[in-house]
């Protein structure tokens, strides 16, 4: 039986307290709430994030996409990817990953699938790119174009430890036709706040690297972006979605982007 560790916090379990959910504990609430008093907006950052993460997967099931690897995805909320792009196409392909274990208890709620289609659940670590694709290409066809989906992800990872050559691995073993779709903080428009930030999860043994709109861009080097191109997150097609009210009227420090694969 996979232990859970609730010594420390996770960063799925607190994405999962930002939006109101009940898969979290004691340890993972607490650092959330003290997040909250570097930006009091951080409810908000994680509902604008997943609304974007519909409006993406809309976008791609319009554009023919019928096959999905979301690494990093997180307790499961509704709709959940595999809801937006089944509901698009039934016959939509998911794969998800994640390394915590209590997503793997909620990954009967995942594999909800359509019957046309198909979803699966992969337990492990973003940071084992060539084992997520062994998993995944037992669901997922690589001769096609597939959607990559790392949302909120690559700030959890430091440019020491590998973050731009993590996705380019993953990238490179994807074919013609695929899309890459990012989004992940940024300490653009407060760049104190984000420094403490990043403090406080270095003083609990994590990693937080918020990333200015240049080196979040790089992460597309070789690919073709979609307009509108690196955006705020709540600015990426807004269109496909229903609004998501925040408070305020500053920018909710967050880019997005979806590339093609040529």
């Amino acid at each position: 039986m996979t232990r859970i560790d609730t010594s420390k916090p996770h960063p799925a379990r607190m994405y999962d307290w930002f939006l109101g959910g009940k898969d979290n504990y004691p340890v993972d609430e607490e650092m959330a709430r003290q997040l909250l008093t570097i930006d009091s907006r951080g409810r908000d950052m994680a509902r604008v994030n997943r609304a974007f993460m519909h409006r993406a997967t809309r976008w791609l099931g319009a554009r023919g996409v019928r096959q999905y690897l979301d690494i990093g995805s997180g307790i499961p909320t509704e709709p959940n990817l595999h809801q937006i792009a089944q509901q698009v196409a039934p016959e939509s392909r998911v794969v998800y990953c994640d390394n915590d274990p209590i997503v793997l208890a909620h990954a009967e709620a995942l594999l909800r699938s359509a019957p046309e289609g198909v979803t699966d659940y992969i337990q492990a670590d973003a940071r084992e790119p060539e084992g997520i694709l062994e998993e995944a290409g037992k669901v997922l066809d690589f001769s096609r174009p597939v959607a990559l989906s790392m949302l909120a992800l690559l700030h959890f990872v430091d440019d020491e430890d590998g973050a731009y050559e993590l996705l380019h691995r993953l990238v490179e073993r994807l074919p013609s036709g695929s899309y890459l779709v990012l989004s992940q903080v940024t300490g653009d428009f407060d760049p104190e706040g984000a420094a403490k930030a990043r403090a406080m999860y270095r003083g609990r043994g994590l990693t937080l690297r918020p990333r200015t709109r240049a080196e979040f861009t790089r992460f597309f080097e070789g690919l073709e972006l979609v307009e509108p191109g690196v955006s705020l997150t709540a600015d990426w097609h807004p269109e496909l979605g229903e609004a998501v009210p925040v408070a305020g009227d500053d920018p909710i420090p967050g880019y997005a982007g979806v590339a093609r694969k040529p």
